[in-house]
């Protein structure tokens, strides 16, 4: 059974979803899930892989159900990791473990550094973290393109420089940036402009999410377990990157997940992954705690 809950606060109220009892039935921390932008129904397949665990899903500030009251449209990682924390207080069952993708994987090292107590076991799950990486300089001008070919000529070809960027094999290179920008319709998108700009994905409101930098001494003095992982299939580019240099910020390798940076999707969003054998490489990765 799946219950819906909204944290009201002064700046957003926080939509979330609850599946399965609290206490939880088994005895073992509630396993929440986090995404940025992607919402809670993003995990709707990898939840449905845990039918004997509480799993907990949320709409991070902004988006979708969680509306947003304090008139800013930016996405910060240390906003939503307060809003995170605030979720888990309202659970009342303890510390969590915690899945976490993308830039909810930034949004929950954020949580770890800030609140060290409300998080058992962290497996964050490739976190685009610009700074860690040794070509940041042109990781930033290849996401400042993606902003420009987004407000030049909208979502199409806002996406397919994004797709463009994060297929990319290596660091960025003069190569990289000779490439002419790529036709939406090769991606099988439509090239029409429909004159939002909005997207958070495409516009530079969640730059400071990929913008941040982790507190190293605060994750290392946490009693939280962190686990960086990464897509066996993305190793080389821009998210399997910063996955794997992040781990190596915080002194250990990253641990390896079946298939891309969607790997745990099913046919939510079109980019399906393998979520039946990811579902298992978390379950014992969580196991191993």
């Amino acid at each position: 059974m799946t219950t819906t809950r909204i944290l009201e606060a002064v700046e957003a109220d926080i939509a979330y979803d609850v599946r399965g009892p609290l206490p939880t039935a088994d005895g073992r921390p509630p396993l929440l899930m986090i995404g940025q932008p992607m919402e809670a129904g993003g995990f709707a397949t990898l939840a449905s892989h845990f039918p004997d665990r509480t799993v907990v899903t949320y709409d991070p500030r902004g988006l979708g159900r969680s509306v947003r009251k304090d008139g800013r449209l930016d996405h910060s990682p240390t906003v939503q990791a307060d809003d995170v924390h605030g979720v888990i207080e309202a659970l009342g069952a303890g510390p969590v473990e915690l899945f976490a993708s993308s830039g909810g994987a930034v949004a929950a090292l954020a949580l770890v550094a800030a609140h060290p107590g409300d998080v058992t076991t962290l497996v964050a799950h490739e976190p685009p973290l610009i700074p860690v990486l040794p070509d940041a300089a042109a990781a930033e001008r290849a996401r400042n393109d993606v902003r420009d070919a987004y407000e030049a000529n909208g979502r199409g070809a806002g996406m397919a420089a994004f797709i463009a960027m994060t297929s990319w094999r290596g660091e960025f290179t003069d190569e990289y940036f000779a490439q002419r920008v790529p036709d939406p319709a090769h991606f099988g998108m439509p090239a029409a402009d429909d004159g939002s700009r909005d997207d958070p994905l495409l516009s530079d409101r969640s730059w400071a999410v990929s913008s941040y930098r982790p507190d190293v001494d605060a994750l290392a003095a946490a009693p939280t377990r962190i686990v960086i992982a990464v897509g066996e299939e993305s190793l080389d580019t821009f998210t399997g990157r910063t996955a794997v240099a992040t781990a190596e910020l915080l002194g250990h390798q990253a641990t390896v997940f079946p298939s891309h940076h969607g790997g745990f999707l099913g046919g939510e969003f079109g980019y399906a992954g393998q979520p039946e054998a990811f579902a298992r490489r978390l379950r014992e990765v969580l196991d191993q705690n």
